[in-house]
C-alpha cells in the first residue's frame, strides 16, 4: 500500500477516498447491531489495512439490551460504538496505536478523549454530533480528521 509517511492516507486521494467509503459502509451495516432506538452508531478500526476492531453504541455486558428507559431517555451507562471498538481492541493482543477510526457519527467530549489516549491517529466520520467540542479536541491533538458527504 501506497501511503504518505504517517501511514495513515493513500497518496492517491481518489483510492482513499475508494476505502473510507467501503470502511464506512461497513461501519454503517455494524451500527444496525444496536439495539438502541433514538441513534444507531457504527465503529470500525482499521489499522495497516485490516480491520483490528468494531463496536456499536449499547449496553455494557450482562446488562438487559434496552438502551433507552420509558421516556426515551438514554441510560447513562450506554456505552457509545468508538468506546466499544477501542475497549475490544483493548481485550485483544494488537492495540490502536496509528489505526483510522470509522465513525458513524463524529464523537462526543468523553470518547474523543478515548481516542486521544489510544493513539489513534485518524478519524472519518459521517454525520456531526450535537456538540462539537469532542472534534475540536481530536484536532486540537492533532488527529487527521475527515467528514465524509453521505454514502
Amino acid at each position: 500500500m501506497s501511503t504518505t509517511s504517517d501511514s495513515l492516507v493513500h497518496t492517491n486521494p481518489a483510492k482513499q477516498e475508494r476505502y473510507d467509503r467501503a470502511y464506512m459502509k461497513m461501519a454503517l451495516e455494524w451500527a444496525k447491531l444496536s439495539h438502541c432506538n433514538r441513534k444507531k452508531v457504527g465503529a470500525l478500526l482499521v489499522k495497516e489495512g485490516m480491520i483490528i476492531s468494531d463496536g456499536y453504541n449499547g449496553t455494557p455486558t450482562g446488562f438487559p439490551n434496552d438502551c433507552e428507559d420509558t421516556h426515551g431517555d438514554t441510560h447513562w451507562y450506554v456505552l457509545h460504538a468508538e468506546a466499544n471498538a477501542i475497549m475490544k481492541v483493548a481485550r485483544s493482543t494488537n492495540n490502536a496505536k496509528g489505526a483510522t477510526l470509522y465513525l458513524t457519527h463524529s464523537p462526543c467530549k468523553d470518547c474523543s478523549k478515548l481516542i486521544l489516549q489510544a493513539g489513534i491517529g485518524r478519524l472519518v466520520f459521517l454525520d456531526p454530533y450535537k456538540d462539537p467540542a469532542g472534534l475540536d479536541l481530536l484536532k486540537e491533538g492533532g488527529l487527521l480528521v475527515t467528514q465524509l458527504q453521505a454514502l
